[in-house]
């Protein structure tokens, strides 16, 4: 009886002591007040059957229809089926990027896509001849090329919004040539500049809860210009979702009830030609065929650009940049799990509200993750067939280098470069040159005839990126 109190006791102390851990390690994760994204995700989402995957959970607890946009991206491709049809030059995009001379990257950054991670990737962490002069306290990097007092990158860590607050593309396409004129040295002639555009999207879903967290709390853009056609759009055209100085505090249905609320289908307006639809006028066409034509503006544009990424698949977009500028980062892009609009209950009606609101944003995005994935898998398989190109060639000068040391011998009478077997066979041999190499009695064979192995497939690979996710 005694032992088995001893041991009851004993018992007792081991989970006193393991529940004290538990709490000093809570304490430690969510310290004070503050939210603990780990307690946050853990009741939100559902790890799904297969472990690559999981969904929204519903306030009501059931799954909703979006995925969680923040998986593991290692199996994407796996469950990768190609719906669109893109010409070779739609999938290859390597440019011509010439830091030292006339080129310059412009960076259309749309609302709460990562965008801000990413531009400072630009400016701090790329391997560059002359890098980026950051100095603390400061937004903005000195980004010059080698040799000039010029700027090769135009962003807003780098020449800040010189075209308005988040301008889109049709700003940009026509304010950049014009600042960059003026800003830059005089110079006669002024120089023909080529511009590579690049951007990031995100889950539409995801990307307009973010946005409302981030005006919940009194965000604004109200330094935005939305010029267009030389000019920006008046009161009527654009009218405000709010009253006061800003719109803290309202709520995900104020949010989604604001007919001119321009989070709905924003990265479709931002990156389409405004002029092609009349600009913020909305009675020159119906709303239907208006955001029809601006769907297939955006789908052309995105094509045409230089590079774009998106939020979901960090390690690709990295590689893809690399790949695209043939500039090298320095560090690889980290992971930060969780973001405050993934702390949010969302029922299955609100999702599917939001959905509805940003269905054309729903479509481009379903476009270009397509067109991301193949340019990915393409690029891949150039890479892997470049390196197959290059062992090749290095073991082919191996091969050479071995047969060279070889000491020569003199041909048999019966050998040439045509033998006849007695079976009719024609056996053609290689014909050796023999070429005295200077100051040695070495022969070399200028032409070697390689293994019938030597094109078989191999499996190469080539180490990924870790991921990288935007935390705001």
């Amino acid at each position: 009886m005694d032992e088995k109190s001893s041991y009851n006791h004993r018992l007792l102390i081991v989970l006193l002591m393991v529940m004290l851990f538990g709490v000093i390690v809570l304490q430690y994760v969510c310290p004070g007040s503050s939210d603990c994204q780990l307690l946050h995700i853990g009741s939100i989402f559902k790890s799904s059957s297969t472990g690559d995957a999981s969904q929204y959970r519903t306030s009501d607890g059931k799954d909703g229809l979006t995925k969680d946009p923040y998986i593991a991206e290692d199996n994407a491709l796996v469950r990768f089926v190609p719906r669109f049809n893109f010409t070779k030059a739609d999938l290859s995009r390597a440019v011509d990027f010439n830091i030292k001379g006339d080129d310059v990257i412009v960076f259309l950054h749309i609302q709460k896509t990562g965008g801000t991670t990413f531009g400072r990737h630009l400016v701090r962490n790329i391997q560059l001849e002359r890098p980026c002069e950051c100095h603390a306290g400061q937004k903005k990097c000195t980004c010059l090329r080698p040799g000039k007092k010029e700027t090769w990158l135009f962003s807003r860590f780098s020449t800040g919004w010189s075209c308005g607050l988040h301008a889109d593309w049709t700003e940009l396409t026509n304010c950049v040539p014009t600042r960059m004129d003026t800003h830059e040295a005089p110079k006669a002639p002024v120089p023909r500049r080529n511009y590579y555009y690049i951007t990031i999207l995100r889950d539409p879903v995801w990307r307009y809860l973010s946005e409302w967290r981030h005006v919940q709390r009194g965000a604004t853009w109200k330094a935005s210009l939305h010029v267009c056609d030389g000019h920006s759009p008046t009161l009527s055209e654009l009218p405000s979702c709010y009253a006061g100085d800003d719109w803290s505090g309202c709520s995900l249905q104020e949010f989604m009830d604001c007919p001119y609320n321009l989070a709905n289908n924003r990265q479709t307006r931002m990156l389409a030609d405004l002029s092609l639809v009349g600009c913020y006028n909305m009675s020159a066409m119906s709303d239907e065929e208006r955001w029809a034509v601006l769907l297939e503006s955006a789908k052309r544009n995105l094509r045409g650009m230089a590079f774009f990424g998106l939020t979901e698949y960090q390690r690709k977009t990295q590689y893809l940049f690399e790949r695209t500028f043939r500039l090298a980062f320095i560090a690889p892009f980290t992971q930060l799990n969780g973001t405050r609009a993934a702390s949010v209950e969302v029922a299955l009606d609100t999702q599917r509200r939001i959905r509805r609101l940003n269905r054309w944003d729903v479509e481009l995005y379903e476009y270009a993750r397509d067109l991301f994935l193949q340019r990915f898998q393409r690029a891949r398989q150039q890479e892997r067939r470049q390196a197959r190109e290059r062992r090749r060639q290095q073991e082919k000068r191996m091969l050479r280098g071995r047969l060279a040391a070889r000491p020569s011998r003199p041909p048999r009478p019966t050998e040439g470069p045509h033998h006849h077997q007695p079976d009719g066979r024609t056996v053609i041999q290689s014909q050796l040159t023999q070429q005295r190499v200077e100051g040695g009695g070495e022969t070399l064979d200028p032409e070697v005839l390689l293994p019938d192995w030597w094109d078989l497939e191999d499996n190469g690979t080539v180490e990924d990126y870790t991921d990288n996710v935007e935390q705001w």
